[in-house]
């Protein structure tokens, strides 16, 4: 069934919308904004909750008690939220887009998104090992993660 070709983000069921993610990891990325333009560049580092194996939340039921600013994505915010990767499945049928060929609800496979690179795996470093200042994150600003 492709039942993301038939219902709008809000006649979603709540599995049908936590399938859209196709575990990429890349909006679990730690951020830079700078301060003068409000630009937001993303880096390799990710969150302490992210496995860098599976790309996936190791704690997701649970994550906002661990990191109180993750966002919690729904159909009412995607529109607001710019840094989403181009990619992500969310921001592309919100735009009225369809998914990709490596999406895993598409090729029903969850590997592909790793096998067409898409995702994270094997290009990241958890916040653990750098740490989140400014100056740290400064260091591992990327462009593949957009």
């Amino acid at each position: 069934m492709t039942f993301w070709r038939e219902k709008r983000l809000d006649e979603m069921t709540p599995a049908e919308w936590e399938s859209l993610c196709d575990g990429c990891g890349k909006c679990c990325l730690l951020k830079i904004e700078w301060a003068d333009t409000g630009e937001i560049e993303p880096t390799c580092v990710a969150c302490r909750l992210l496995d860098t194996e599976s790309c996936r939340c190791t704690d997701y039921p649970n994550r906002r008690a661990h990191v109180p600013d993750c966002i919690q994505l729904s159909p009412d915010n995607i529109a607001e939220i710019a840094w989403m990767p181009s990619s992500c499945a969310y921001r592309l049928l919100h735009e009225g887009r369809d998914l990709y060929w490596w999406h895993p609800l598409v090729s029903g496979d969850p590997e592909t998104v790793h096998l067409a690179q898409m995702s994270v795996r094997g290009k990241i470093i958890s916040e653990d090992e750098v740490g989140t200042g400014q100056e740290d994150l400064e260091r591992h600003i990327v462009d593949w993660a957009l």
